[in-house]
């Protein structure tokens, strides 16, 4: 059974079941070159600070853990559409930058899975992955922010410049003060925003 997307990730995307053991992942339904906007947090996500998710019942922290992301400010983040259930993968084809976007980092082909880089959602634990692909780093945890943002920038800093040649159905959804940052990387690229900027400080390692 396909499921039509509502939108705050691309609006040519559909759910699908990829497999039981995996469960449900985001399919592009056309295109999507690199350095398209794939994923832009809109003001209908839900917002779970910290102090928040300590008073739901275990239940439903358990639903939070699995559908959520953390952000530099330590809430937890919980997509209203069908974002969060965009897949890991140790060789994605999409991730997250440091103006808060996700973005594709090669072309999407139609009917291609769209995945995610889960390392950059500021863990609190350790993941198990299932991703399947050569070189699958098998587990995911806390430090892999400090070990791999040089390997993430290099990836957004080699796709970044398609952001400018591509249509971009969701930029109007990133916020005046982002849009004006890409504006100052637009003129000066010295400017680039490190992935680090996503990066929860005050977590606990």
């Amino acid at each position: 059974m396909l499921y039509l997307n509502f939108c705050m990730i691309h609006p040519n995307t559909e759910l699908r079941l990829v497999s039981e053991a995996v469960g449900y992942g985001v399919f592009a339904t056309s295109l999507l070159p690199e350095g398209t906007i794939v994923y832009v947090k809109d003001s209908l996500e839900t917002v779970i600070s910290p102090t928040d998710y300590l008073l739901q019942s275990p239940a439903m922290r358990e639903m939070v853990d699995k559908y959520s992301y953390i952000d530099q400010f330590g809430n937890r983040i919980v997509s209203w559409d069908f974002a969060k259930y965009v897949n890991h993968c140790c060789n994605c084809n999409t991730i997250s930058t440091g103006y808060g976007f996700e973005m594709a980092i090669r072309d999407i082909q139609p009917g291609e899975q769209i995945t995610d880089e889960y390392g950059i959602f500021n863990l609190d634990q350790e993941m198990t992955l299932v991703c399947g692909e050569n070189g699958c780093r098998k587990r995911i945890g806390p430090d892999d922010f400090d070990k791999y943002y040089e390997t993430w920038d290099r990836k957004i800093r080699s796709s970044i410049d398609q952001l400018f040649k591509v249509e971009q159905p969701l930029l109007s959804l990133v916020d005046a003060e982002t849009r004006q940052e890409l504006d100052n990387f637009f003129l000066n690229p010295s400017t680039y925003k490190s992935v680090y900027a996503l990066r929860h400080v005050g977590r606990s390692l």
